[in-house]
């Protein structure tokens, strides 16, 4: 009843702000962009306002920033890179920015909605003289300095920076220790190269540190730095290192990790970045808790960040205080890795602090339902070697004996096989079922209706209040269930309120598994739901042939020429009226349109000829939910036109009757004139003897 009445009030509290971007005429995608930062110590430190063209400044809410997003904002700045994204309470009717929830970097300019309230200002720090450009994250890049009299930017050559100055730098970043250090990573340097620095290592800035004159350096050795912490996320209070709740250190210190509602939806495939990053398995589970202190200073982790990039430090951003606390759960000692979704990939286990492959050859049934169970997934599918690539971990050296009722993998016994290797292929990939499903229902076909997810054994209607969902996530959806692509994605608010999943919008759009977008924060009472209509509505039709007279031909059927037969093409009941059409790839083209009557058109084709052999196909056509839907095309009915077989058998016996009739009469006629010839040589024979004995 507290997680509903919570939600509620985030929702009425939201609903005034989307009401006053209703009322606001800006548009978010065109026009140049502004920023300053106004009430600070100097222009790269303070909040944020921006304005676009012939606009007004306004003050930018801190809802769903980053420290990235502060990043890109710190370099239009000209400033250097970001050092710390603080949100401070508000709360007033002020008329403000605000970024979407889903927003990303490479899409920063197109995400700013006006509305008439503010919550929380953002308060930004960038750091005024060195920054890390180029990089893949924002704590690494090539370095660049400057300084207080050019106010230029400079690279500095690799020679010209030690270990002590590249700690100075990482921590003017507020981004850990250094972990790489070296030439050209990022790109040839275009600034000019500047002088030496002599660090301590304590010194708090760059500029602190004692130089000498400028110099110039050979090509390809502009300092590339990469700063890290590799301990800055864990798992506390729980049975393992691997299971509790988390806490976050950034600028060296440890905080809760702040989970509200209010904050963008935390779905397992997020969490499972954070188990990753601690060297454990997949994640398995999460919840959230109100046990933290609401008075203790929390770090916030965007989720959003985390499904688009792999630095956790780029998606940080120091938060209001709040009483929720995020316990995960991630499996000890397996995990899939390289696969479509959460539940597939390549089996790796961990022993002794490292993670192996495992063989296609050394797991069976049993084994692969114990892998299944505890990565929280359903019943093994498909295991094949190679499946999902052979990848560089070394291959285990033991062989599971599972008996298929432990809870983890570690429970089996095991038997050694020192210095086993893999053949080339059969490194193990398996696929565990999907325990929870996805479908659209309250519409004829399966390719339309209202989105349901199952989760925790629960079939609820996904919840859309605020209108994150659209034509991208949609379809991943429709690809998911294939039914092609989505036409219409639409918010409903007319039902009951009833128990629903939040889901995050970005994670279906980035991920095959709709499932694994979940919120970790379990199901609400609302009356909104998600409507989806994919391009596949409609199922293939079917043809046949009826009345008429043919005979099975082949793959397909013979007519007899000149006949009259009917085609019939059908579909199963979905949608009420619509029409068929016949297709032909003959050398007289047929292209015929009827009304569909119970779902079935007849066709009848008269005085068929040779020039109508070939395929015939059928194409079902109806207009729903304000649109025109075609199906595929049926499969290929194949038509020849000639005498039937019967006929020419037919034909055939007479004509060899009539051979047998012919050649009998040839026969008797010879008999009879034989017999003529023989008597008139009797005769004449006896004539002869008689004039003889006359005379």
């Amino acid at each position: 009843m507290g997680v509903d009445m919570e939600y509620t009030l985030m929702v009425i509290w939201m609903s005034f702000w989307i009401q006053g971007l209703l009322s606001e005429n800006n548009s978010t995608s065109t026009g140049a962009v502004h920023f300053r930062l106004v009430g600070g110590a100097s222009g790269c430190h303070g909040d944020l306002e921006m304005k676009r063209q012939d606009g007004n400044w306004k003050p930018v809410n801190g809802r769903y920033w980053y420290r990235k997003l502060g990043n890109r904002v710190c370099a239009e700045l000209d400033c250097g890179s970001a050092v710390s994204v603080r949100l401070r309470g508000t709360h007033s009717y002020t008329e403000s920015w605000w970024i979407t929830k889903d927003c990303i970097e490479s899409e920063l300019w197109n995400c700013f909605e006006s509305s008439s309230s503010l919550y929380s200002s953002l308060e930004l720090t960038c750091s005024d003289s060195v920054r890390l450009v180029h990089g893949s994250s924002v704590c690494s890049g090539r370095l660049e300095v400057r300084s207080n009299q050019s106010r230029s930017w400079s690279s500095v050559c690799e020679g010209h920076l030690d270990l002590r100055g590249a700690q100075v730098v990482c921590r003017e970043l507020g981004c850990g220790v250094p972990g790489l250090l070296q030439g050209a990573l990022s790109g040839a340097a275009e600034a000019p190269v500047v002088q030496t620095f002599t660090c301590e290592g304590h010194e708090s800035a760059l500029l602190d540190c004692g130089s000498s004159g400028a110099q110039t350096c050979s090509s390809g050795t502009a300092v590339d730095l990469t700063c890290t912490d590799p301990d800055d996320v864990r798992l506390v209070g729980g049975a393992s290192r691997c299971n509790g709740e988390v806490q976050i250190k950034h600028h060296g210190e440890w905080r809760h990790m702040e989970y509200s509602y209010y904050s963008d939806v935390w779905p397992l495939k997020a969490a499972d970045v954070m188990c990753r990053r601690l060297d454990c398995g997949s994640a398995v589970s999460g919840r959230y808790s109100g046990s933290s202190d609401p008075s203790v200073p929390v770090w916030s982790i965007s989720s959003t960040c985390l499904l688009s990039t792999s630095a956790l430090m780029d998606c940080v951003r120091t938060d209001l205080s709040s009483n929720s606390a995020l316990f995960l759960t991630c499996s000890d000692s397996v995990r899939l890795v390289h696969g479509s979704s959460m539940c597939s990939g390549r089996l790796e286990v961990r022993s002794n602090q490292s993670w192996s492959s495992v063989c296609e050859e050394d797991l069976d049934l049993n084994d692969t339902q114990v892998v299944c169970r505890e990565l929280g997934c359903g019943a093994p599918g498909l295991l094949q070697g190679g499946l999902y690539g052979e990848g560089e971990a070394p291959v285990w050296t033991s062989e599971l004996q599972c008996e298929g009722n432990e809870s983890v993998v570690l429970d089996c016994r095991r038997s050694s096989s020192a210095g086993k290797t893999c053949s080339p292929g059969t490194a193990a990939g398996l696929t565990c079922s999907d325990p929870g499903g996805v479908r659209l229902v309250g519409q004829p076909s399966r390719c339309a209706g209202t989105l349901e997810i199952q989760h925790q054994g629960h079939w609820r209607p996904v919840e859309d209040h605020f209108k994150d969902w659209d034509l991208k996530s949609g379809s991943a959806v429709c690809q998911y269930l294939d039914c092609g692509s989505a036409v219409s994605v639409n918010t409903t608010d007319d039902s009951p309120r009833r128990p629903v999943w939040r889901v995050s919008v970005l994670c279906v759009k980035l991920t095959s598994g709709p499932r694994d977008c979940v919120g970790l924060h379990g199901s609400f009472n609302l009356p909104s739901g998600v409507d989806v209509v994919c391009s596949d509505l409609l199922p293939q039709p079917n043809i046949s042939l009826s009345d008429g007279v043919f005979e099975v031909y082949r793959q397909g059927f013979r007519v007899l020429v000149f006949s009259d037969f009917t085609v019939t093409c059908s579909v199963r009941p979905q949608y009420p009226g619509g029409s068929f059409r016949l297709i032909s790839d003959t050398e007289k083209p047929l292209n015929l349109t009827l009304p569909a009557v119970n779902h079935s058109a007849r066709f009848l084709l008269s005085s068929m000829g040779y020039a109508h052999r070939g395929n015939y196909t059928c194409v079902y056509h109806v207009d729903v939910y304000n649109r025109s839907f075609t199906s595929s095309q049926s499969s290929a009915l194949y038509l020849t036109v000639g005498d039937l077989v019967t006929n020419l058998i037919i034909r055939v016996v007479v004509l060899v009757s009539a051979l047998l009739i012919f050649d009998l009469c040839l026969f008797f006629f010879y008999k009879v004139s034989v017999k003529r010839i023989r008597m008139k040589a009797e005769t004449n024979a006896m004539r002869v003897v008689e004039e003889t004995s006359h005379l």
